[in-house]
């Protein structure tokens, strides 16, 4: 254990059965070799409110990422600058392919849309939600908090012009021991940001 870790164990005892639960995790996956890993997906949105725009359909592309949060781990940060991972527990696809899988899943579920899709599904679009994960991980210099930001740019389909643009965060307290409390952590805070991405998409296109 590095003197940081140390330190951040003295002054966090209310987080120490979320951590001991990552330790012990880390510990089990070192010595097994062979152990599988559990695997997690992220809750799907449901209806969300808004105005209506059925006279419009949107592209959702794949999101952007940095390569350390575009895979299958899950990202833990210890500090600022380091970056771990989630022992023993993996995503159940890459972080890029779900978020956007479950962005279309929300504002179909919103039914305020002519249609929604992904590149290759032939709509007349109208406008492209172009979204970057900048942050998708449970920071521990601290309480462990999972935090999602997220950038979103609406792009005007027909003329290539930037409609609007905002960046999206929330954050969620990891509660509970264990790796499932760390992911929920995160799905807490993914739908809270999916759920603004919508209703500000709604308000503006």
């Amino acid at each position: 254990m590095t003197a940081s870790v140390r330190q951040w164990w003295r002054n966090n005892a209310m987080s120490r059965p979320a951590v001991m639960a990552a330790l012990v995790a880390a510990l089990a996956g070192c010595a097994g070799g062979q152990a599988r890993n559990d695997t997690f997906g992220l809750s799907g949105v449901g209806e969300i409110s808004g105005p209506s725009a059925r006279n419009r359909q949107i592209l959702v592309p794949q999101p952007s990422a940095l390569k350390a949060l575009d895979s299958e781990q899950i990202v833990i940060r210890p500090t600022a600058a380091e970056i771990q991972y989630l022992a023993s527990s993996q995503w159940s696809d890459s972080l890029t392919k779900m978020v956007q899988a479950k962005l279309v899943q929300a504002f179909e579920n919103s039914g305020r849309l002519g249609g929604v899709g992904k590149p290759g599904e032939g709509l007349a679009i109208d406008y492209q939600v172009v979204t970057d994960i900048r942050a998708f991980e449970v920071r521990m210099g601290g309480p462990a908090t999972a935090i999602v930001e997220i950038s979103a740019k609406l792009l005007n389909d027909r003329n290539g012009t930037v409609r609007a643009q905002k960046v999206f965060r929330a954050t969620a307290p990891v509660r509970g021991s264990g790796n499932a409390a760390f992911v929920k952590g995160l799905d807490t805070a993914f739908q809270a940001v999916v759920a603004d991405i919508v209703g500000w998409t709604l308000a503006s296109i």
